[in-house]
C-alpha cells in the first residue's frame, strides 16, 4: 500500500525515541483493547483482518493516533464488518432492541485459562511445490504497487538482494481475505545490502534482512 501506512525507510520523521523500562501498557484502557481483540478473535466470526482495518484508516487519523488507538479503531471496523455489532450499539454501549443474543466465546471465568498463543511453528504450512529460489541466489524485489495490504515494503521494491534462508511456507497475506489462486507460498529471508537500499551514505557492513513471499521476488 503506497500511503502513510508504509513509512519504512523514509526520511524526515525524526529520531526514534527509546523509552527506558517502557511498560507494556501506558494506560489501563490499552490492556482492555487487547482483551477485546482476543475476545472477538475467539468468536471465529471476524471477516476483516486487523492490518487491513488499520490500513483503511484515513491518513490524518493514522498519523495522529497512538498504537492502541489504531487497534481500537480497527476493532470497531471489524465488529461492524462482521455483523457482530452496529456503530450505534458501539457508541451507546447497549445492544439494540430486538437484536440477536450472542454467547461470548470467552467469559470472565474462562479468560484466565484461555490461550491466545501465536507461535510461528503453528503457522508453517505444507506446500507440495518446489522453491523457485535457492540459498545464495540473487533476487530482485518486484516493483509492484498493490492498492490493498502487502508485506513488501516500498523501500526494497526494485532492489536486489540475496536469499539468506528458507522460512517454510505460509499464507500469502496480500490476498488471504479474497480467495487467492495460490494462498500458500514459500517464504525466504532476503539480505539487502544497506547501500543497495540507501546508497553511499551507508556503510558496506550494514544490511537489512526481510522475510518475503515468493510472489514478491523475481530472478536478478
Amino acid at each position: 500500500m503506497n500511503s502513510v501506512h508504509d513509512m519504512g525507510g523514509m526520511h524526515g520523521l525524526g529520531r526514534i525515541e527509546v523509552e527506558e523500562n517502557e511498560p507494556v501498557f501506558h494506560e489501563e484502557w490499552e490492556g482492555r483493547v487487547i482483551a477485546m481483540r482476543r475476545a472477538t478473535a475467539a468468536t471465529g466470526k471476524i471477516r476483516l483482518g486487523l492490518r487491513e482495518a488499520i490500513e483503511n484508516l484515513p491518513a490524518a487519523d493514522y498519523l495522529r493516533m497512538s498504537y492502541y488507538q489504531k487497534w481500537f479503531a480497527a476493532l470497531v471496523e471489524q465488529l461492524v464488518a462482521s455483523g457482530l455489532a452496529t456503530r450505534e450499539e458501539i457508541a451507546s454501549g447497549k445492544a439494540a432492541e430486538g437484536s440477536a443474543k450472542f454467547a461470548p466465546a470467552i467469559t470472565a471465568a474462562t479468560a484466565p485459562t484461555w490461550s491466545f498463543q501465536m507461535q510461528v511453528s503453528n503457522y508453517m504450512l505444507a506446500l507440495d511445490k518446489p522453491r523457485r529460489f535457492g540459498i545464495g541466489e540473487r533476487v530482485r524485489a518486484r516493483n509492484m504497487h498493490p492498492v490493498g495490504h502487502t508485506r513488501l515494503p516500498r523501500y526494497v521494491r526494485g532492489r536486489v538482494g540475496t536469499v539468506h534462508e528458507n522460512r517454510g511456507a505460509q499464507t500469502f497475506p496480500d490476498t488471504q481475505l479474497t480467495a487467492p489462486a495460490d494462498p500458500v507460498q514459500h517464504v525466504y529471508c532476503i539480505r539487502f545490502a544497506a547501500r543497495e537500499l540507501w546508497g553511499e551514505a551507508t556503510t558496506e557492513r550494514d544490511a537489512v534482512y526481510l522475510d518475503l513471499w515468493e510472489d514478491y521476488l523475481e530472478g536478478a
